[in-house]
């Protein structure tokens, strides 16, 4: 039976806040007046006792919780692509489970939904985090926007709303949670925010590092590769391989106009043990490797997705559909 609200919600050592954010989650869905939503808690390799707390929830909220527990820490994409796979919402909300993000701000959310767009995320305006954490984050947020062209304030935050449709093409590992923004815009999604209270950590410490940013960033580059040339792979290795073509070019040619001078008299050095010579031989072949990749690339891609367009279609509206 299709939901009308799934609530995806990794967890990671967080069992002293679970309990109360599905209350705060039940409140306001009271105060909403629908009783037809869903909870899922995926335990992300949590080494304290908030699986025992998820499980003790599903027994006594059969009807509202489902539980997901992963076999080790494989990250918060892993997490929440086993509850994408798990939930039966039309609307698919995503936030954390350290409390804060506040549930009582999920109407914000479905207001902006109805207001025609497709996923709204929340923007973080006053953050409640160390510098360590907010810095980065900000850094990181401008870089990716920039790259991705994508116009946000705060991507990176957890707290989200998509309709269904949205999440059901988008395949998530690594650090690829980040970009589902990214990801939805060059579907032809609609993206929107709303700007959302954001508490302080009450209980448990952060589990993202430097390390984590490092990673968002190799990421970041697959994104940008995914969404600029998946389709048109030609562009990417055909661009490289002119890029190393010219180099070689400009390097070779140099060398041809000292050999000449040395011909005509003037004495500039042998250029047979000079490194600019194995240098512009090797971006020569480069440049011809990376072409020849390119037009395989685009081979193999117009042979595997030829109906790619077809699938972006949303809607038809054909005249002879109602020409019997």
């Amino acid at each position: 039976m299709l939901k009308q609200i799934s609530f995806v919600i990794p967890v990671h050592n967080e069992e002293a806040t679970i309990k109360i954010l599905f209350e705060k989650i039940q409140i306001v869905m009271f105060q909403m007046g629908t009783d037809n939503y869903e909870v899922i808690f995926i335990d992300d390799g949590s080494r304290d006792n908030s699986w025992q707390e998820i499980a003790d929830l599903a027994n006594k909220n059969s009807k509202e919780i489902k539980a997901i527990k992963m076999r080790r820490n494989f990250g918060k994409s892993a997490a929440l692509s086993a509850g994408f796979r798990k939930a039966a919402g039309r609307i698919i909300f995503t936030l954390d489970a350290d409390l804060q993000d506040d549930p009582a701000e999920i109407p914000k959310f479905l207001d902006r939904l109805e207001s025609g767009f497709d996923l709204v995320s929340g923007w973080r305006k006053q953050r409640n985090d160390p510098l360590s954490k907010t810095l980065p984050s900000k850094l990181f947020n401008t870089v990716a926007c920039l790259l991705t062209g994508v116009k946000m304030h705060d991507m990176n935050c957890g707290f989200k709303a998509y309709r269904r449709e949205v999440l059901e093409p988008i395949k998530l590992y690594g650090e690829l949670h980040r970009y589902i923004p990214a990801l939805a815009n060059n579907l032809g999604f609609r993206i929107g925010e709303v700007v959302v209270e954001h508490h302080p950590r009450r209980h448990g410490k952060s589990n993202y590092g430097w390390e984590r940013y490092a990673r968002g960033f190799i990421d970041l580059l697959t994104v940008l590769a995914t969404t600029h040339y998946l389709h048109k792979p030609g562009h990417l290795f055909g661009g490289l391989g002119l890029c190393f073509g010219l180099v070689g070019t400009l390097s070779l040619s140099y060398l041809i106009v000292i050999w000449f001078l040395n011909l005509a008299g003037m004495n500039f050095g042998p250029i047979g043990n000079r490194p600019l010579l194995f240098f512009g031989i090797l971006c020569t072949i480069l440049s011809v490797q990376l072409i020849s990749l390119g037009i395989l690339a685009e081979l193999i891609a117009r042979n595997v997705d030829a109906d790619y367009a077809d699938k972006q279609i949303c809607e038809i509206i054909d005249d002879s559909d109602f020409n019997v």
